[in-house]
């Protein structure tokens, strides 16, 4: 058994308590666990962010307990405390995508992916590429070999896209290993915040489970690298168009069908009489198709044509199967559905609705919900990879090509721009009605003008809720915005993603857009309240995430740029965020001057300055701060005494939530001196406020501290 006081279980600790940051109870305990290590060093002690920083820390802590049983037996009563948990739930179900109903041939690829996945276990990883160009079904492989009925893979199938041909389009490593481990069963409070640590997590969740992972339009090795592991019994099987470099993987190549099953599959999916009446047209088909899955699907309806006209030779139809069945389905549409194709086609957004089409075209959304169901009919469009009926739909790589190529020839230029201004207006205008209804008292969400309230939601879970379905459409519109020489439109986005970062994380998915959106700030509006305010989100992801370096850097910014523009509260905002970082990094004397200077620029503010009427609470918080940072400083007296003045004013505003926090911090104060009488009140009245909060995290965390307290 592991010694508790060893260097490696002490490693460990600090290690869990800092991958569990993601949820309220988990910050705390970091914050925590500082305090208690200065106080075991005798010293200030940075806190540790690479494993080899924890080992460090470790080492200074064992060094003191070693030979100091009191000191030991302290140690090890306050790891108890902060080290645990929800423990994360286990998944046995499937999230492929819903395989196809008629798969003919690749009777060579099942059976290699099938000696790898059953293979004796050697030590060596279970990895499969299976590439094949763009409709010639090489994800519907894997997918169809995930879902056939198999012993294979008892707890689970998960299934992640990977964002298709280049670097530009990927997905962030930390949001596919977020989506991963969801479908595992893991809620995103239980994962580590900075994404170096969600690999190593991710594969300690699948270290024992027999599994299949799918990871679908990969790119580059460097881009499936992380999501990689030795685990015996997981199978992995990575989705490219091309074969490359750098994976050591079985390939599984994908192409054209013969001509033989080409016609099974049309055999299908029509019948025999109907291909037997097509004879005739049949060939000239067969070779439009060119042996492509997709192209054949496609084309099974026009077999009762009784010839195929001839296609336009200013398209790639003729070289590329998925353009050229594009094409002549294109050619059967009615002009209001064309021009929908068309004009959505001009950004690659990643899961567009009736709203967004409607907008865009000048059409009324109950008839763009008819026109995007019928596009998706004929193939021409991608129902919502989720699985369910969401109205949301995306393009095919090779589709859309098509589709703007079209939007560039017979709409032309002029009217294209309009059309994605349209677009990025219709994406503006429900971002900033959404933002503003999901956090109606912040200051730091603006107000949508007059005449552009937008949707009414029922209340701010719905209107969250609908931002976080449009949220990757939002990322995408930011970077239109920006291409488009419009940063008004770019920062007026970028500030609605604030109820996002504060309510529902998303941090890696967000980043790309914050980058931009603080860039043209900078650029055009350097020193307004717009750069304040775009500088303090992206302080803000950047701490979530772990990357305290650039927090820092992106803080002080924020707080040049609020003071510039003459804005006190949010002076004071990113003054007091810095004090904040300050407790997440153990700097504790540093952080609690932040919070006595945040406080000298709130008491500046007049009473119709912006915020003023937010004043109590922020004075009140600065103040339950202060308490933390004595705390870690060890001034426990003084501690208490900020904390019981905060505790007082959050009683009399009836802040339930903040009460609980603080009568949280006090009682820690209490057990610091192993004082577990004045504690237990404390405890047992905090955990009575949160009853019925949905705060099983912080709760967790009280009845540990509970249960040392009557504990003999």
């Amino acid at each position: 058994m592991l010694d508790p006081t060893s260097v490696a279980a002490i490693s460990a600790v600090l290690g869990a308590v800092g991958s569990g940051m993601a949820n309220e109870a988990g910050k705390w305990a970091w914050e925590s666990t500082g305090g208690f290590v200065r106080r075991i060093v005798g010293r200030e002690v940075p806190a540790p962010v690479a494993p080899g920083e924890r080992d460090d820390v470790a080492r200074m802590v064992h060094e003191q307990i070693r030979t100091n049983p009191q000191l030991a037996a302290s140690w090890n009563a306050f790891a108890s405390r902060v080290h645990g948990g929800p423990n994360p739930a286990r998944a046995a179900q499937s999230h492929l995508p819903a395989s196809v109903r008629f798969f003919t041939d690749r009777r060579e690829a099942m059976r290699q992916l099938q000696r790898e996945a059953s293979r004796r276990a050697d030590g060596r990883p279970r990895l499969a590429l299976v590439h094949g160009p763009d409709g010639m079904g090489s994800s519907t492989l894997a997918v169809h070999f995930g879902s056939r009925p198999t012993r294979l893979f008892p707890d689970g199938q998960i299934y992640a896209d990977l964002g298709g041909g280049g670097a530009a389009s990927a997905r962030d490593v930390g949001t596919v290993l977020r989506v991963l481990l969801r479908q595992l069963g893991v809620r995103d409070e239980e994962m580590p915040t900075a994404t170096d640590r969600l690999g190593e997590f991710f594969r300690h969740c699948v270290s024992d489970r027999r599994l299949l992972v799918v990871l679908d339009h990969a790119h580059s090795a460097a881009q499936v690298r992380p999501f990689l592991t030795s685990a015996p019994a997981v199978f992995t099987i990575v989705v490219a168009r091309t074969p490359f470099p750098g994976l050591d993987a079985v390939r599984v190549p994908v192409g054209p069908l013969a001509d033989r099953d080409a016609v099974r599959l049309l055999t299908d999916i029509t019948d025999k009489s109907t291909v037997a009446a097509a004879r005739a047209a049949l060939p000239s088909l067969l070779a439009r198709c060119g042996g492509s899955p997709y192209a054949l699907r496609a084309a099974a309806d026009r077999l009762s044509a009784p010839t195929l006209p001839p296609r336009r030779t200013y398209t790639d139809t003729d070289t590329d199967p998925v353009q050229g069945a594009a094409e002549d389905n294109y050619r059967l549409l009615t002009p209001e559905a064309a021009r929908l194709y068309r004009l959505m086609a001009l950004r690659g957004w990643p899961a567009f609705d009736a709203t967004a089409a409607g907008r865009t075209t000048g059409q009324d959304p109950a008839a763009a919900v008819e026109l995007l169901a019928d596009l998706a009919d004929r193939m021409l469009l991608e129902r919502s990879r989720s699985g369910s009926d969401d109205g949301r739909y995306h393009y095919r790589p090779g589709v859309r090509a098509h589709a703007e190529a079209a939007a560039i020839r017979e709409d032309g230029i002029a009217a294209c721009s309009a059309a994605l201004a349209r677009t990025l207006l219709a994406y503006t205008d429900l971002a900033a009605s959404a933002a503003h209804q999901a956090l109606p008292e912040s200051w730091r969400v603006p107000e949508p003008a007059d005449d552009r309230t937008g949707q009414r939601y029922e209340g701010r879970g719905a209107a969250l809720d609908a931002l976080l379905a449009e949220s990757g459409n939002l990322v995408e519109a930011v970077r239109c915005a920006e291409e488009s020489g419009d940063p008004d439109t770019a920062v007026r986005l970028c500030r609605s993603l604030w109820p996002l970062q504060l309510k529902a994380g998303h941090h890696e998915l967000l980043l790309p857009a914050l980058r931009i959106g603080a860039r043209l700030v900078d650029g055009h509006r350097p020193g307004s309240l717009d750069a304040g305010a775009l500088h303090a989100q992206l302080a803000h992801t950047f701490t979530e995430l772990g990357r305290w370096e650039e927090a820092e850097a992106e803080t002080l910014a924020a707080a040049r740029a609020e003071e510039s523009a003459g804005h006190g509260r949010g002076h004071a905002s990113a003054v007091e965020f810095l004090g904040l970082l300050r407790l997440r990094q153990w700097r504790y004397q540093e952080a609690y001057e932040c919070f006595e200077e945040a406080g000298d620029i709130l008491g500046t503010l007049g009473a119709h300055d912006e915020g003023a009427a937010d004043l109590p609470r922020a004075q009140t918080l600065l103040e339950r701060h202060r308490g933390r940072a004595l705390r870690g400083l060890g001034r426990s007296e003084e501690a208490r005494e900020r904390l019981g003045t905060a505790l007082r004013r959050f009683r009399a505003s009836g802040d339930t939530y903040n009460t609980a926090r603080t009568l949280t911090d006090l009682a820690e104060t209490w057990l610091d001196g192993e004082d577990t009488e004045a504690a237990l009140p404390l405890i047992d009245e905090a955990i009575t406020t949160l009853d019925g909060q949905r705060a099983e995290y912080h709760l967790s965390h009280l009845r540990r501290m509970r249960e040392r307290c009557v504990t003999p």
